[in-house]
């Protein structure tokens, strides 16, 4: 994954997790890959839905545990949404039809990417997003790094 610019936010509410994945899919460009990190329950699928949202998709946004791939068209880009926990071998992503997601037009935001670090794009942007210690329950530290940021 690239170094590249590294913005931070801290969000208070779901809510403004929310609007954060909305500001950055409003910058999302054709074939842009984002690795999102975070442990359970840090708010990956509602930033997530923020995402979707901001590129037009007004469908619900569930995780994709168990199917590993939810496909959300009808927005200005098409969303690929992974959640590639299950993943045993990098191997499996070719049944998925990652090659497709990645480099079909559409936009690759990826849970859990660690699993298939070797077959993400150079240019994929990490967000990671982590509970913050000692604050309030919904707050959280919120960290962009790649060339597809925004400021």
């Amino acid at each position: 994954m690239e170094s590249g610019n590294t913005t931070v936010r801290i969000t208070h509410s779901a809510e403004e997790t929310f609007a954060l994945g909305m500001e950055l899919a409003e910058g999302a460009v054709p074939g842009a890959c984002y690795a999102l990190n975070g442990d359970l329950g840090t708010g990956k699928t509602v930033f997530t839905k923020g995402f979707a949202r901001g590129l037009g998709i007004s469908e619900p946004v569930t995780s994709p545990t168990f199917t590993i791939l939810q496909t959300y068209e009808g927005g200005r880009l098409t969303l690929h949404h992974m959640d590639v926990y299950r993943i045993e071998d990098e191997d499996e992503m070719e049944e998925v039809g990652l090659d497709d997601c990645l480099y079909g037009g559409g936009v690759c935001l990826i849970e859990w990417p660690e699993r298939i670090k070797g077959l993400l794009p150079p240019d994929t942007v990490s967000i990671t997003i982590e509970k913050i210690r000692d604050a309030g329950p919904d707050e959280r530290k919120i960290t962009i790094t790649g060339d597809k940021t925004f400021s």
